[in-house]
């Protein structure tokens, strides 16, 4: 492997693969890297309009009022409400023939984060929880899922452990306060202050005060497991000790967003969606293997029945601020080669305008996006029909869409689990799409 980098690397090896046999070689390939790879999942909680933002129909009734632009990839277009994104298409992959099962918000939600269509007696966990459990490091102080501004009320599924237990269970980053000049209306002057609670001591335990209450607790513990040995005590006590370590002063750090400069945390955006992705850069570049930033998590967000059009314009200029800046900063510093970044909602929008001037669920045909390391950027893979209401070209299920995010950070997407039930669980049931892979 001397001499050769990841990405000529992983090319030869897709280009020279001959059967279906290419998969494990790559991820062995990946294993054998010095550094493991990294994954930010970009949540738009209510389901985003495809129309309206990575595939537009222009000159069509069901197009609406947003015009197409032109990016840095000739012949790709997308949004006009996402110019900042169109100057880095080259490392986008948009998969615009998404077909899914699940039009309710929680069942998507599910679906889109597990693989799985809810019901039955088995929790499938994230694939957070699954992706981290295969890339992070169990000893580190930082938590190796962190879910930053969940919507937990619409989405339960994308921060939880499900089988694999609350150990493997999403880290979750929310709104503290203010940062910087009162809000007025519903934007912020300054940005937003998020952290994870409970860092701090109360202001009455001193630091000498807290480690006495450690050294009683160790005791004690030690003395309550070495008497049960059995799996939900020691998963609690996993989970606490972690839970300490992250209290350490460098850990803590990583979510203390007052360290950035100004001008850093005003590129991101002020909202919990752009400073959201300025924790999620913090901790990619700390070695956290996933973090997942919800967008629209505090109210409606995406859910547009009304007033589409407005709705998405303000969401898809928080979205371009951040995530443009979220790719070029961890390219900046080296990182965006080996994280990846996937952008999902629960389902699509109706490519149809309904009377309110909004569109309404639709799994049907709609676009998720991938982006970063591993990731064959500048196309758009999939078409859907003049109007949008059929995939015509490359339809793509969630097996096949979470598949190929595992063989993006070099994951065996067939690597299995055992159930409670005494199964083994691949991580997906689907096939990695060889074209979307770099």
């Amino acid at each position: 492997m001397a001499g050769i980098d990841r990405r000529r690397f992983l090319q030869r090896a897709m280009v020279g693969a001959a059967s279906c046999s290419w998969l494990p070689t790559l991820v062995q390939a990946a294993a054998d890297q010095p550094s493991k790879r990294r994954c930010i999942v970009l949540w738009m909680s209510g389901g985003p309009s495809q129309v309206d933002t990575f595939d537009l129909k222009p000159g069509h009734a069901n197009g609406g009022e947003f015009k197409e632009i032109e990016t840095n990839v000739p012949g790709l277009k997308i949004s006009e409400h996402l110019p900042l994104l169109a100057q880095q298409a080259d490392k986008l992959a948009i998969l615009r023939g998404m077909s899914t099962k699940e039009g309710d918000h929680q069942r998507g939600a599910y679906l889109m984060h597990t693989g799985q269509r809810p019901g039955g007696p088995l929790r499938y966990p994230a694939i957070g929880a699954a992706l981290s459990k295969e890339l992070g490091d169990p000893q580190a102080d930082l938590p190796n899922f962190v879910s930053v501004n969940p919507n937990a009320a619409l989405s339960q599924a994308s921060i939880s452990g499900g089988f694999l237990g609350p150990k493997y269970a999403a880290t979750t980053v929310g709104q503290r306060a203010s940062y910087g000049p009162p809000a007025q209306g519903d934007q912020p002057m300054g940005p937003v202050d998020l952290g994870v609670d409970y860092l701090q001591l109360p202001g009455e335990v001193s630091a000498d005060r807290a480690e006495a209450r450690m050294k009683l607790w160790r005791g004690q513990q030690e003395s309550f497991l070495a008497a049960r040995d059995a799996a939900a005590p020691k998963s609690h006590d996993t989970i606490f000790r972690r839970a300490v370590r992250m209290m350490n002063p460098d850990a803590a750090a990583a979510f203390d967003l007052h360290q950035e400069e100004d001008a850093v945390r005003e590129a991101y955006g002020n909202g919990r969606f752009g400073q959201g992705c300025l924790i999620a850069r913090r901790l990619i570049e700390r070695g956290v293997p996933f973090v997942e930033v919800t967008h629209g998590g505090d109210g409606l967000g995406w859910d547009t029945h009304q007033g589409n059009f407005a709705g998405v314009k303000r969401l898809s200029e928080e979205l371009d601020r951040g995530w443009s800046t979220l790719m070029r900063e961890l390219d900046e510093r080296g990182l965006l080669e080996s994280t990846t970044i996937l952008w999902m909602g629960e389902f699509g929008r109706t490519p149809v305008i309904n009377g309110n001037a909004g569109r309404d669920h639709f799994p049907d045909a709609w676009s998720c996006v991938l982006a970063g390391g591993g990731i064959a950027g500048g196309q758009a893979y999939g078409e859907t029909s003049e109007g949008g209401e059929e995939v015509v070209d490359g339809k793509t299920d969630v097996p096949d869409m979470i598949a190929t995010l595992c063989a993006a950070v070099g994951v065996d997407p067939a690597r299995e689990n055992i159930s409670p039930l005494a199964r083994p669980i691949k991580i997906s049931e689907g096939a990695p799409i060889r074209a979307l892979l770099s």
